[in-house]
């Protein structure tokens, strides 16, 4: 069987994957995460009135031409304007907020003025026209399309919805993901190890990421090598969830019992793709529930779930194809040491990458590469990603890195 490339697979797999149709309406303090199944359009317009940005005085620009004193007939102050009109050679103390007073054109900063005995205010810099104002919809107009549909509402995205009074919101329904692992030498985390026997790691690695991406999880635990439990209790999660996600026994010929199931229940795509780790990827769907079989090795397993599994996620969740695109966006960097790399695979090598002195960013290698070797993640901050044909790398060369997004942070 040919190698898929990585681009050739994540393009496949998403135009395989439908977008989102079930949605709820839920208030934005319960939002959080969640993504939007509607575009936005403001209902009004931010701010709502001419206000003034700065302390100080409000004044009808022309009259600067002929009034050297003004006096003062008013204040305005945030949330209690100033309710008469100015006239000429008149001017309103105001605050920063407050509504700009009939008239008014102008506010001259506190500053720049100086109050006589008498009363009368002196500017003592000539401002300009509309000087120091914040216009009505300067920020956001009515009507204006404000978020789109797919969009993730998060602590910038939220406070905007709520700046326009807007109390609830219709999102997609979050995803039910279920997980396990199979295997008699798994054990699941806290529970003792006989002789051959490994902690369960993938699982526990794949149920955070799945956490961060804020889907509703199943989790099955470890399930033993037994061609009929694995059949149950696949046949359970194919009713309750939209995702299954399984690690290990997906490369060809091997742990048949899983691949007889997955093939009886279902069609699934056996993959190998040309990246480095991760070269054993399955895909398909049984009865309604998409599955994604992840690769034996704790770091294969998690950077194939990087890679393929979150855009997948992220689109069946209803997020816009712009922001799947660009959910870890790659950078360039200089090396600080040799990369050891051979031709034919896209390599995902751990990395730290930094900015010197120069402003320049710099990346280097973090530990030995190895896929069984998890503890390399402890001091990187992202991947360097090595393309297909590319051979060894000297120090000082230019690569691509993929610095960590949400789910590794």
């Amino acid at each position: 069987m040919s190698l898929f490339t990585l681009a050739q697979s994540l393009t496949q797999l998403l135009n395989t994957l439908p977008s989102p149709t079930q949605c709820e309406y839920i208030n934005l303090d319960q939002a959080v995460n969640r993504v939007l199944a509607e575009d936005i359009f403001s209902p009004i317009s931010i701010p709502r009135f001419d206000n003034s940005a700065m302390d100080g005085y409000a004044i009808r620009f022309a009259d600067l031409n002929q009034h050297q004193h003004f006096t003062v007939v008013g204040k305005a102050f945030a949330g209690r304007p100033f309710e008469g009109q100015i006239g000429i050679g008149e001017c309103v103390r105001i605050m920063t907020g407050a509504c700009i007073p009939t008239g008014a054109d102008t506010v001259v900063m506190q500053e720049n003025t100086k109050l006589d005995a008498q009363g009368k205010i002196t500017f003592l810099t000539l401002p300009k026209c509309n000087a120091n104002i914040r216009h009505c919809g300067e920020d956001i107009l009515q009507g204006a399309l404000v978020l789109k549909k797919g969009t993730k509402l998060n602590v910038t995205t939220l406070p905007l919805l709520a700046s326009l009074g807007i109390e609830r919101v219709a999102v997609f329904s979050r995803i039910k993901v279920a997980i396990l692992s199979t295997g008699d030498e798994l054990v699941s985390v806290g529970k003792p190890l006989k002789t051959g026997q490994i902690y369960d790691t993938n699982r526990f690695t794949i149920r955070l990421m799945l956490e961060k991406l804020h889907c509703e999880i199943i989790d099955y635990g470890v399930l033993p090598d037994c061609s009929e439990q694995i059949e149950r209790v696949f046949c359970q999660a194919q009713e309750a969830a939209d995702v299954l996600i399984t690690s290990g026994g997906v490369s060809v010929g091997e742990a048949d019992f899983t691949k007889d199931v997955l093939e009886k229940l279902g069609k699934i795509n056996f993959w190998k793709i040309a990246m480095k780790p991760g070269k054993p990827f399955a895909f398909g769907k049984l009865n309604k529930t998409w599955f994604f079989g992840l690769p034996g090795n704790p770091v294969s397993a998690l950077v194939t779930f990087y890679q393929l599994v979150q855009p997948a996620l992220l689109k069946l969740a209803g997020v816009s194809a712009e922001k799947i695109a660009n959910f870890s966006p790659n950078l360039t960097a200089c090396t600080t040491e040799p990369l050891k790399k051979a031709v034919g695979r896209q390599d995902f090598q751990r990395g730290f990458y930094y900015t010197n002195a120069q402003g320049k960013l710099e990346v280097k290698s973090i530990g030995t590469q190895g896929s069984h070797i998890f503890s390399a993640f402890q001091e990187s901050n992202c991947f360097i990603v090595l393309e297909q044909e590319r051979a060894d790398v000297q120090a000082g060369e230019t690569v691509t890195i993929q610095p960590f997004n949400h789910l590794l942070n």
